[in-house]
């Protein structure tokens, strides 16, 4: 008898699961600004050898995410080389876990629903697009999922192992920490309701000394040692990075009182597709669900994990839409609830996944997505930009300067050179994170070598006059490029001497 194993399921699912994380995976450059801002912090962690201290520039820190997603990427770049695809390695693997674990707990809260709970998240536009994005939070959409999934099996699972599998949510809980800040810990709210919720249930305790000690040794060292070395950086984390954040518009992300509608909106109605018509007629039963529950104790308890799975979605759900700061990745980790809901709506409804037949053609137009990515004409890819740069020059280049203008962070991986943003003159900045890294004069006077300036052209005839009045020759390199004009800078003769240092 021939062995049919390639038929089963699971093969099935494991097989779309890695043609979703990894086809394609270096098709398209480092796209600027995130994922080469990213990248870049990532690379000079590695150079450096300083993977305590984020760094934009040698001198300039980047403080405005903990390291956990610079770590990830600066270890596969060192194991798997300068490439694309290895810069993008941690967010597909970040991908890949969180189908499993969203397989685990379904297998915990519904069993029988794994594999269409593992495929409804594979397959969901939102989770299956971001997979090839370097980006914060997909490792923190992977961190809080096992934060959970430590949770459900605390509550769910046989007794006798609840402080092991508690003290495992902590350790998620820790990573997320680790990866985005106090955002992190929104898991912390479904998870504490949920106990306050449905009290008919042994008490499993979440706050255990196991817990908040694995907690304190994974997530805090960082932080104490940055703050230590650093003073006014704890000052920083909360009022920038925290208060701001969330409080004000001061990022001018969306802030705007109906700003949740228009990012959140079609985040959930577009990015669950294509199983937006399941999630719908869901919905239509949820405001009776939360009638029942909370008029009745023991529907609580008889309901128990739909209950957490409402919680898991709606609270951080809530807090996200109050927040002032709002993008749609911000959304990602409550993806997976979503994708078990999925799973739950269809065992409800007696009803399966659709047919292989049509899963294949979404796999393929999510595939087609990705080809259309990779040969789309943008400014924002820097491998665009760093074939166009290698042209115009006879030397490896070791420095890209902008002059007021967004900094191509894309170009460190793609074109193997410090990128540096600086303004025209000296200006007041912030100590954390500043705008820019230098200013013209100080940057001329340094005197690098094999380096390549670049302004916008609207700008070029004053930074022309002001680099030849600063004693240096500036020499166009080539057509401008998307607007932009490329050069070079050599001393005059006669420079004068550096009195705006």
């Amino acid at each position: 008898m021939r062995s049919s194993w390639w038929r089963s399921p699971s093969f099935r699912l494991a097989a779309v699961a890695l043609l979703l994380a990894f086809a394609l995976l270096g098709a398209r450059g480092i796209w600027d600004p995130d994922e080469g801002r990213y990248t870049n912090v990532a690379l000079n962690m590695l150079t450096s050898g300083d993977w305590i201290n984020p760094h934009r520039l040698h001198e300039v820190g980047h403080w405005t995410k903990p390291p956990l997603t610079y770590w990830a990427i600066a270890g596969s770049v060192a194991v798997f080389g300068w490439h694309t695809w290895a810069a993008r390695l941690p967010a597909a693997l970040s991908y890949l876990l969180c189908a499993w674990l969203v397989r685990r707990i379904a297998r915990r809260l519904h069993p029988g629903t794994e594999n269409p709970a593992t495929l409804a998240y594979l397959l969901m536009l939102f989770t299956a697009g971001p997979a090839q994005l370097i980006t914060t939070d997909y490792v923190l959409a992977a961190a809080e999922t096992l934060a959970m999934w430590g949770f459900v099996e605390a509550r769910f699972g046989p007794p006798g192992r609840e402080y092991r599998w508690n003290t495992l949510a902590w350790v998620g809980l820790a990573l997320a920490f680790l990866t985005k800040g106090p955002p992190g810990l929104l898991p912390l709210l479904p998870m504490l309701a949920y106990d306050l919720w449905v009290p008919a249930r042994p008490r499993r305790h979440l706050l255990t000394m196991a817990g908040a000690t694995v907690f304190v040794l994974i997530a805090l060292p960082w932080y104490v040692a940055v703050i230590t070395n650093n003073p006014g950086l704890l000052e920083y984390f909360i009022g920038d990075e925290t208060y701001n954040r969330i409080v004000t518009d001061r990022f001018g992300r969306n802030g705007q009182w109906y700003g949740w509608l228009l990012i959140y909106g079609p985040t959930l109605l577009l990015g669950t597709l294509p199983w937006t018509p399941t999630l719908l007629r869901w919905a239509r039963t949820l405001p009776a669900s939360l009638r029942g529950w909370w008029r009745r104790p023991q529907a609580r308890e008889a309901d128990a994990p739909r209950v957490l799975l409402v919680l898991w979605l709606l609270l951080p759900l809530v807090v996200f839409c109050i927040s002032r700061s709002r993008l749609p990745l911000y959304l990602l980790p409550l993806f997976a609830p979503l994708a078990l809901l999925v799973a739950q709506q269809w065992r409800d409804e007696g009803r399966g996944p659709p047919r292989l037949r049509l899963i294949a053609a979404w796999v393929t137009l999510i595939l087609l997505l990705r080809v259309g990515m990779a040969y789309w004409p943008t400014h924002k890819d820097a491998a665009v930009w760093a074939a166009e740069l290698r042209t115009r020059v006879d030397f490896p280049v070791n420095e890209v300067v902008f002059v007021n203008d967004m900094a191509r962070y894309g170009l460190h991986l793609e074109l193997g050179a410090q990128v540096e943003k600086i303004s025209l003159d000296r200006l007041p900045q912030p100590r954390f994170n500043p705008e820019f890294d230098d200013f013209l004069a100080n940057e001329l006077a340094e005197r690098e070598p094999d380096v390549l300036w670049i302004s916008k052209q609207e700008q070029w005839p004053e930074l022309q006059a002001r680099i030849t009045a600063l004693g240096y020759r500036p020499t166009v390199r080539g057509a401008p490029l998307f607007g932009r004009t490329v050069f070079t800078v050599e001393p005059s003769l006669a420079t004068p001497a550096d009195a705006d240092r």
